[in-house]
C-alpha cells in the first residue's frame, strides 16, 4: 500500500541492468505474420506513468493479433527497443505490464498505425486512452482476444488523439504546450519520463475505465491533484469509436456523458512539479554519505517534516539511515494524489508521492510513500520541495471489493448469499506497522457517505476490526474479509451512494486525549455488476478432480496461482492469508508474497499447537485502480 522517489545509481549497476535486459530491448517472436524483412525493423519507445515503468514486459501484436515481438523495459528509464523478426502488418497493438513507483500493477497499451523500418510507440495512460477511444472499449480485453476486424479500428488513433486533447485542454495550457496539435501522445520524439511537459501531462491526470448500468465501457478522466479524486469527464467508448469512424463528419464530443467537458487543473502546482526530482536527488546524495539516523534527522531536508500515517520525523530518519546502511537508493518520484483535505486557491499544497527503493544491483526491494510540499522561499542551495508528510496520525485507507466463497472443488459456495458479495474495505491502523504487535489505537468509527457510523476496535491485527458493539475497545479477528469490510450483504446501512468513486468516508478516533476526524475518499467505484468468477484469484489445488483437502494444507503445500495470473494480467495478488481454528483456539497466518512475476509460494507445515477443525484460505488481488477481488477457500476435512 505504499509508494516512493528517484534513483541515482552507480555506473556498474546500470551496466549490469543493461546487460541483463538488452539495454531496454528484449527478444522477438517468430509467431507473427508477414515475411522476414531484408533490413531490421525496430520498434522503440518509453513506458511511463509519470515516473518510468521499469522492468515492464512489453508485447507487440500485429494487425492479425499475432505476437511479433517482446521486450523488457529499462529498469530506471522505462525505455524499450525491439527488433521485430517479421515484417508486421499494421496497425500494431502494444502492451506493457509492470509495477509503477507505488508498487501498483499497470497494464497499458499503445499503437502504431503504419509499418516502417523504424517505429516509435510510447506506452502511457494517455496512449492507453487513445487506444480505448479507437477500439471503443477497454484495451486489455481486446488484447486478450485480438480480432483483425477489431484491431483495424486502431487506424482511428489520430482522431482519438485530437479528441482526447480537447478533454485535457486545461493541463495543456497550464503546462505551456503552445501548440497541442503538434504534441504526439504516441510517438513524441522528445518524450522522456523526466518531469517535462509531456510527462507532467501524464502525471497530473488519472485515467480509468468503468462500465455503466448497461454494461457499456466508459473512459473516466480526472485531475489527480484533487483530494476527492472524483470523475470529471466520462466518455462512452463505443459512441466515441463510432463518431471517430465518421472522420470529418463525426462529432466525438457527443460521446461525453458527463456534465463537465474537460478536466480541471492545479495550475500553480503543475508549474512547480518540474523541479520535484531535485528532492529525490538530494535525498539520494544524503543516503550515499552513510549518515546515522541522528544525522538524517538533523538534515535540513527533514526540517519541515510533520507526520505521515503515524510516522514521525525520527521514524523517517531511521528509515533513510537504513537505506544508507543497506546501500539503497530512491527511484524517481511518482505523484499519486493530493494529501490536502481541501484545496487552497484551487491548488494542492501537499502532494502525495511514491518511489521504488532499489539495491546496488538495481533490483527493487520496497516502495516508499510520503507527501511533499513546495516552498518558493527556500534558502539558497536548498531544494524547494521538502518532505512534509500527509499529517495523519494513523494510516487510513478504503478499497472497493467483491469477495467470492469457493468450495474445495473450486465451485461457488451455495451457503453464501449473494456469492460474490460486494462491499468496501476500511483500514484504520491499529498497530505500529514498523513494529508488529505494538498497539497504537484501541477504537475508531467510520461514517459512510449515507451518514451511518460503524464502530471498529483493536483485534491484535495491524488494522482495527469492524465490530457490532458500539464503544468496544477490543474485538476478535476471524481472519476473514468481514474483519475489515463493510459488506452490503450483512450491513443494511451500505447503499449505492457508498459505492461510488469519490464517496467520502469520515474516520473518527481519539489519539491520546485529542479527538481527530479525517476524510478518506473511495479510489474507485464498486462495480455495479458482480465480476466474473474468473476474475477472483484461484489456486491450482482446487478442482473437481483434485479438491482442496485439509490434509494437504496441514502437510505443507505449494500455493500456485499461475493459471489465474495468466488469465488476468491486470490483477496482482496482494495478500495470502490462512485462518486455522479448533477447540477454542485460533491462528491467523499472513504469508509474505514472492517477488512480482512469481506465481508460486511454498507454504510450510503450519505450527498450530492445536488440532484444527476448520481452515480458511483468503487470497486478495488488486487492479491499478485499487479495486480488490477476494477469494475464500474452505479446504475439506
Amino acid at each position: 500500500m505504499k509508494p516512493l522517489p528517484v534513483l541515482a545509481r552507480s555506473i556498474l549497476p546500470l551496466l549490469l541492468a543493461l546487460s541483463a535486459c538488452g539495454g531496454g530491448g528484449g527478444g522477438s517472436s517468430d509467431t507473427g505474420g508477414g515475411t522476414t524483412p531484408s533490413t531490421p525493423i525496430t520498434l522503440s519507445g518509453i513506458a511511463a506513468v509519470g515516473a518510468p515503468l521499469g522492468n515492464a514486459q512489453v508485447t507487440v501484436l500485429d494487425a492479425a493479433g499475432a505476437s511479433v515481438g517482446t521486450a523488457t523495459t529499462h529498469p530506471s528509464e522505462g525505455s524499450y527497443s525491439i527488433t521485430l523478426s517479421k515484417a508486421p502488418s499494421a496497425p500494431l497493438l502494444i502492451q506493457a505490464r509492470g509495477l509503477d513507483a507505488a508498487g501498483n500493477l499497470q497494464l497499458l497499451h499503445s499503437t502504431v498505425s503504419a509499418s516502417a523500418s523504424t517505429m516509435v510507440a510510447h506506452i502511457t495512460p494517455l496512449s492507453d486512452a487513445v487506444v480505448a477511444l479507437a477500439l471503443g472499449g477497454e484495451p486489455r480485453t481486446q488484447f486478450a482476444t485480438p480480432a483483425a476486424a477489431s484491431l483495424a479500428n486502431l487506424s482511428l488513433a489520430a482522431g482519438a488523439q485530437t479528441f482526447l486533447k480537447t478533454l485535457i485542454k486545461n493541463q495543456l495550457t497550464d503546462l505551456k504546450v503552445t501548440d497541442p496539435t503538434t504534441l504526439n501522445l504516441l510517438s513524441d520524439g522528445a518524450f522522456a519520463a523526466n518531469k517535462g511537459s509531456h510527462d507532467l501531462l501524464i502525471e497530473s491526470l488519472k485515467l480509468a475505465y468503468a462500465r455503466n448500468s448497461k454494461g457499456v465501457d466508459q473512459l473516466q478522466i480526472s485531475n489527480k491533484l484533487l483530494p476527492a479524486n472524483t470523475v470529471e469527464v466520462q466518455v462512452d467508448l463505443p459512441t466515441a469509436k463510432t463518431e471517430l469512424a465518421k472522420a470529418t463528419t463525426g462529432t466525438p464530443a457527443t460521446a461525453i456523458v458527463s456534465t463537465l467537458k474537460l478536466t480541471s487543473s492545479a495550475a500553480t502546482t503543475l508549474g512547480n512539479i518540474g523541479s520535484l526530482d531535485e528532492l529525490g536527488a538530494a535525498l539520494n546524495k544524503l543516503i550515499a554519505q552513510g549518515p546515522t539516523a541522528a544525522a538524517v534527522a538533523a538534515d535540513p531536508l527533514l526540517s519541515l517534516y510533520v507526520m505521515h500515517d503515524s510516522r514521525v520525523a525520527t521514524d523517517l530518519a531511521a528509515k533513510l539511515a537504513g537505506y544508507a546502511a543497506a546501500n539503497r537508493q530512491l527511484g524517481r518520484f511518482l505523484i499519486t494524489g493530493c494529501a490536502d483535505d481541501q484545496l487552497a486557491s484551487g491548488d494542492c499544497k501537499r502532494v502525495l508521492v511514491a518511489a521504488p527503493v532499489s539495491d546496488s544491483s538495481g533490483s527493487v526491494v520496497e516502495f516508499f510513500a510520503d507527501a511533499v510540499s513546495y516552498k518558493a522561499t527556500a534558502a539558497t542551495g536548498m531544494t524547494k520541495w521538502s518532505l512534509v508528510g500527509n499529517g495523519r496520525k494513523r494510516e487510513l485507507a478504503l478499497f472497493p471489493l467483491h469477495w467470492l466463497s469457493l468450495e474445495p472443488d473450486g465451485s461457488a459456495s451455495t451457503s453464501v448469499t449473494p456469492n460474490p458479495s460486494a462491499g468496501v474495505q476500511v483500514l484504520v491502523q491499529g498497530q505500529d506497522l514498523a513494529t508488529p504487535a505494538a498497539q497504537l489505537q484501541t477504537s475508531a468509527t467510520v461514517q459512510t457517505p449515507g451518514g451511518y457510523s460503524v464502530p471498529l476496535a483493536y483485534c491484535s491485527r495491524p488494522y482495527l476490526c469492524v465490530t457490532s458493539t458500539p464503544g468496544a475497545t477490543s474485538a476478535t479477528a476471524t481472519g476473514g474479509v468481514a474483519d475489515h469490510a463493510l459488506l452490503a450483504s450483512s450491513l443494511g446501512w451500505i447503499g449505492s451512494m457508498d459505492a461510488l468513486r469519490g464517496a467520502k468516508y469520515q474516520f473518527s478516533m481519539t489519539i491520546g486525549t485529542t479527538p481527530e476526524t479525517k476524510a478518506v475518499y473511495l479510489r474507485a467505484e464498486v462495480p455495479l455488476e458482480a465480476p466474473a468468477a474468473a476474475r477472483f484469484p484461484s489456486l491450482s489445488v482446487a478442482s473437481s478432480a483434485s479438491p482442496f483437502l485439509a490434509a494437504t494444507v496441514l502437510a505443507g503445500f505449494t500455493a500456485d496461482w499461475t493459471s489465474w495470473a495468466t488469465a488476468n494480467p491486470d490483477l496482482r495478488l496482494v495478500s495470502l492469508r490462512a485462518a486455522f481454528s479448533g477447540g477454542g483456539s485460533q491462528r491467523i497466518a499472513e504469508y509474505p508474497l514472492p517477488a512480482f512475476g512469481t506465481t508460486k509460494l511454498i507454504l510450510p507445515v503450519p505450527p498450530l499447537g492445536f488440532t484444527a477443525t476448520r481452515i480458511e484460505y483468503w487470497l486478495t488481488a488488486q487492479d491499478s485502480q485499487g479495486r480488490r477481488f477476494v477469494t475464500r477457500y474452505l479446504p475439506r476435512f
